[in-house]
């Protein structure tokens, strides 16, 4: 089986089109519709392409996070697998959050009860959503062994 299937997951799952259509589908609403802020959205998603050591997709999120107004310093840190320091509290509560999540498969009370004082119900679940989505979406391009471009370095090195 070729694994190098173009940039993103979107080639990958075409070799299952329904499966493909509806993550499209559920990924437009991840993307662009999320009750979260973009900076704290695109936030999760670095956290999770760092827990799963996806490169493609740091690589793709990193300007968007930046753009959306996340700190360089704080992206670095968690580049390097440090919890950031300098985070503003949003930041702090995602953080807590998305990193539980995805270490023991649970939040506890206090992180669960901080994110939703900070992004109210409706935020947690997207929050659970951008960290599942995009669980989905680095597996595929881990999977896929999706390359960086030429000449880029790794960027979770």
């Amino acid at each position: 089986m070729d694994r190098m299937l173009h940039r993103g997951p979107f080639n990958a799952w075409m070799r299952s089109p329904e499966l493909g259509e509806r993550l499209q589908k559920l990924g437009e609403y991840i993307r662009f519709k999320t009750s979260l802020p973009l900076r704290l959205n695109e936030f999760a998603i670095l956290i999770t392409a760092r827990h799963w050591t996806s490169q493609f997709e740091w690589y793709a999120h990193l300007p968007m996070a930046l753009k959306a107004g996340l700190d360089p310093g704080i992206a670095a840190q968690l580049a390097r697998n440090e919890m950031p320091a300098g985070m503003k509290d949003d930041e702090a509560a995602v953080y807590e959050f998305c990193t539980q999540l995805h270490r023991s498969k649970q939040v506890s009370d206090a992180a669960y009860r901080r994110a939703v004082e900070l992004l109210g119900e409706q935020g947690v679940m997207d929050l659970i959503g951008v960290s599942g989505f995009y669980t989905a979406v680095s597996m595929t391009l881990n999977v896929a062994q999706a390359p960086l471009p030429a000449g880029e370095p790794d960027p979770l090195k």
